[in-house]
């Protein structure tokens, strides 16, 4: 009775910070699904091919391949809420570049701001994983925090692409100004999240850990976990490049109007936020390695079929609009296909991330870090996608997406088992 009591009493008094992180999670998604639709926007403005209209997506996500292991360490260093507090400043100063360039019309400036913002989303990404999973008790419990939390960060990546969709209007004349709300509103939440955690109080496990003991390890002596990250590093390209490249398809060959191709692209992420709050319901009674199998073997089926049915199969589906609300809308079934992938890819993260770190313990922080510099795949997998798609066409592209869906199965199957249990971890 006294321990259920003291549980009880642990997740009354992280109500706060898991609902800051919470928070975390939309901003991430909010300020990263920017570059989607911003892809589609440079292409037609600068005139650049599919490759380099994914170069601002790449530079947001290569950050992480620098800033990775130094957001673990800041993380020990600065603890969790002044490295928050130094991300928020730092992703107000990379969008508000990125809003420059829109006034002054250089493709340079657009990439130095998108390069910018991601030093503030991996920072924020080093932060927010390792807590909610801390946050949850790790396990089972951990996993369905970060499915929870994936659903706000669906939401934020949901809104963005029907947003600027809305805004851009005609492909044809799409311009980076015609995006200045959305800007606005990311450099808004900012300034908002600033403010609130300079307030807000959060706990500091990993500032502590890192003043009580000298690690004599490193996450790296840990084989599942070498493995998990080259899993991340495939997944965060599989679930940016899915969408990114279908909006420059439905776009560009399809001839789709850019506010249907962007609610596309939307539902999307829409979808993802659905699978989330799914798989946040019944985190508890299945195992990590068990639902991550079941998403990866639909993914590859969902990804196979969208290459092999033609593109004249069309059918109605209700997508959601710019006025957030379902309407039926004629789109190619194979569009249809790559959308529906999004109920997969949405529980994907929370499985790899818990199955990597499961057994590191005191390493966990340092691990956190490694793990971001992996998420550069968001960034190198979807520009090989686009020279894929400059070469053999948009559907073959999706070869390079199958590819990296194998290699998640093969982890989940072989790779995720922990053989270094001779280490301490406590």
């Amino acid at each position: 009775m006294a321990t259920q009591n003291t549980t009880q009493q642990m997740q009354k008094r992280n109500i706060v910070p898991i609902a800051m992180m919470f928070a975390l999670y939309f901003m991430i998604a909010f300020v990263t699904g920017l570059q989607n639709p911003m892809g589609m926007i440079v292409k037609n403005q600068f005139g650049v091919s599919n490759l380099l209209s994914q170069l601002g997506n790449f530079m947001v996500f290569i950050v992480y391949a620098i800033m990775g292991i130094p957001s673990g360490e800041m993380l020990q260093r600065l603890g969790c809420r002044k490295t928050i507090l130094l991300a928020n400043i730092v992703g107000l100063i990379g969008v508000a570049v990125i809003f420059l360039s829109g006034q002054i019309g250089n493709f340079i400036v657009y990439l130095l701001g998108a390069f910018i913002s991601g030093f503030a989303i991996c920072m924020l990404n080093t932060v927010v994983n390792p807590m909610t999973n801390t946050l949850g008790g790790g396990s089972r419990r951990g996993n369905q925090l970060i499915q929870f939390g994936g659903t706000f960060n669906s939401l934020g990546a949901t809104i963005v692409p029907i947003l600027v969709g809305a805004l851009v209007g005609e492909a044809a004349q799409a311009k980076i100004n015609d995006a200045t709300p959305a800007l606005l509103l990311a450099m808004g939440i900012f300034v908002a999240a600033f403010f609130v955690f300079l307030i807000v109080k959060i706990p500091e496990p990993y500032l502590e850990n890192n003043k009580t003991q000298k690690l004599p390890h490193t996450p790296w002596a840990f084989k599942h976990f070498v493995l998990g990250t080259i899993a991340i590093f495939a997944y965060v390209g599989i679930e940016v490049g899915i969408p990114n490249i279908a909006n420059l398809y439905m776009t560009s060959e399809l001839q789709i109007d850019t506010t249907v191709a962007g609610t596309v692209c939307g539902t999307y992420w829409f979808l993802m936020l659905i699978g989330r709050i799914i798989g946040g319901a019944i985190g508890m009674k299945i195992s990590s390695k068990n639902m991550l199998l079941f998403v990866v073997i639909i993914a590859i089926t969902l990804t196979m079929l969208a290459m092999y049915i033609p593109t004249h199969n069309t059918i109605s589906v209700p997508l959601i609009t710019s006025e957030i609300k379902l309407s039926l809308t004629q789109i190619p079934l194979n569009v249809l296909m790559l959308v529906l992938c999004g109920l997969c890819t949405s529980v994907m993260w929370g499985n790899i991330f818990n199955l990597s770190v499961e057994g590191l313990g005191k390493y966990t922080a340092k691990a956190s870090g490694i793990f971001m510099m992996m998420v550069c795949g968001g960034g190198i997998l979807p520009l090989i996608q686009g020279f894929v798609a400059d070469t053999f066409g948009y559907i073959n592209s999706y070869w390079v997406i199958t590819i990296a869906l194998l290699y998640i199965l093969w982890y989940a199957l072989f790779g995720r088992k922990n053989i270094n249990k001779n280490i301490v971890v406590q």
